[in-house]
């Protein structure tokens, strides 16, 4: 199961996250890395998520022309005790 870790641009649509991915590259005759930023359709059927997070986002089956994606759960960490 692949996975990446981006940051939801836009939460505008229902139940659908736009997830923005960003990677290094290696320039093949100079070596220099830049980066490059690729935008995912993610599905959050709950509408939980909002622009700004950063989330994980995993591959399915097509749900939908666009829809590859989706967001994983995140799990809840454990209450700090003072």
């Amino acid at each position: 199961m692949r996975t990446k870790k981006g940051i939801i641009t836009s939460d505008k649509m229902d139940k659908t996250r736009i997830i923005t991915v960003h990677s290094y590259k290696v320039h093949a005759k100079y070596k220099k890395r830049y980066r490059v930023s690729k935008k995912y359709y993610a599905d959050d059927p709950d509408n939980a998520h909002k622009a700004g997070e950063e989330v994980t986002i995993y591959e399915t089956r097509p749900l939908s022309r666009l829809k590859r994606w989706t967001l994983v759960k995140p799990e809840t960490a454990p209450e700090k005790k003072s």
